[in-house]
């Protein structure tokens, strides 16, 4: 068995060769989880303890940290619960494999699920800096892509059926996710969540800290709407980003009669997939408003996809956030009350994410400023082929 870097590595850069490997390989359960899982589980657990509670992060310009001993404790939880996370995963993994035309094998199901998690564990690497929990989150959907590619080979389903199989294995796990969310509060709050079932099929975690709602009803359109984006995510790997400085160009001049003073434009790549982002800031006398535009690929359309399964609300005695699905885009909005900070985000119908922030702005001003830039416009923007 190769090194875990080598086999993070290869799963990252080439997923195909690396199932086929990974399939005819002999292995166990203590084996696999010995030698792969419970060390890469621990890259987010110990980073998010070092990210959260030692270097601390800003909310609305506070400066926050999490006291350690909690901190220490969410440390542990979060690792018990992602290992188990793992097991649970492989067991619905194997259980679904012959409604979508595949052959049940535990062990299969958990090399599936263990490996397909490589990118989410790499990633929680980003969680040492909470400013960049946005990358966290693009290498925890591109786990999404790994289980794609590795279920038709690891568990033989029918390729016709690979991309629903897909989709309901992940449906399946942001719910178990969202419950063990309850778990983890019931040990790290004085008041634990409450798992609501509603009568049109919604279920609802409330948490000391606000709730999350899950459409369980739609899970359905929710399937379409993962078969769709995985079918995204096959073709991101033949095509570029949204050129950058067609994203430059979907930045005005003026927003809301503030001139735009600064201007910065990037290309990179982020987990081998295409990236591109622009930014501007617009400044007049105490004013002063920036916006950015970012284009992941068909990461986007995965980030869309999620978002789009839930809404949910926080509130407390200063700050407030909000986020909510409105005409095929997800739109999200956290202030301060006194209007001393807003930011207001979106995310368009082809996953492109658009951003906006200001100090001592009401948050409905910024919206109104973020919409003088053209959504459509972005939206219909087309992705390249490789060449």
């Amino acid at each position: 068995m190769p090194s875990i870097i080598d086999r993070a590595k290869h799963l990252l850069l080439q997923p195909q060769q690396a199932w086929s490997t990974i399939d005819v390989e002999p292995t166990d359960t203590l084996s696999l989880f010995k030698g792969y899982v419970m060390p890469l589980a621990l890259i987010p657990a110990l980073c998010g303890f070092v990210g959260m509670s030692l270097i601390g992060f800003s909310v609305f310009g506070v400066s926050v940290r999490v006291p350690l001993f909690s901190g220490l404790v969410n440390m542990v939880l979060s690792y018990a619960l992602s290992l188990v996370g793992v097991f649970v995963l492989g067991l619905i993994i194997d259980a679904l494999a012959p409604t979508f035309g595949g052959q049940k094998s535990q062990i299969q199901a958990l090399k599936l699920a263990a490996y397909s998690m490589t990118a989410a564990f790499v990633g929680g690497v980003f969680t040492l800096l909470p400013a960049l929990s946005m990358l966290g989150l693009l290498a925890a959907l591109y786990s999404f892509y790994l289980l794609y590619t590795g279920l038709p080979v690891l568990m033989k389903s029918a390729p016709d059926k690979s991309l629903a199989y897909t989709a309901v294995v992940v449906v399946a796990a942001i719910v178990m996710g969202l419950l063990m969310m309850g778990v983890s509060s019931l040990f790290t709050r004085s008041h634990g969540p409450s798992v609501a079932l509603g009568g049109a099929g919604g279920m609802t975690v409330s948490t000391p800290s606000g709730k999350v709602s899950v459409d369980v009803a739609g899970l359905e359109a929710a399937s379409q709407r993962m078969q769709e984006a995985a079918r995204q995510m096959e073709k991101a790997q033949n095509s570029e980003a949204l050129p950058a400085q067609s994203l430059k160009a979907a930045l005005p001049q003026q927003l809301g009669g503030m001139p735009r003073t600064a201007l910065e434009v990037q290309d990179g790549a982020a987990l081998g997939l295409p990236t591109s982002h622009a930014s501007a800031t617009y400044t007049q006398g105490d004013r002063q408003v920036k916006v950015e535009i970012t284009d992941a690929g068909a990461l986007g359309q995965m980030a869309a996809m999620a978002a789009g399964m839930g809404q949910s609300e926080k509130e407390d005695e200063v700050r407030v956030e909000k986020t909510w699905q409105e005409g095929g885009r997800t739109l999200r909005q956290r202030y301060h009350k006194d209007n001393s900070h807003a930011e207001f985000d979106v995310v368009l119908k082809n996953g492109v994410v658009l951003s906006a922030s200001a100090d001592y702005m009401d948050v409905q001003a910024l919206q109104a400023l973020l919409a003088q830039v053209s959504w459509s416009g972005i939206e219909a923007l087309e992705r390249k082929a490789k060449s």
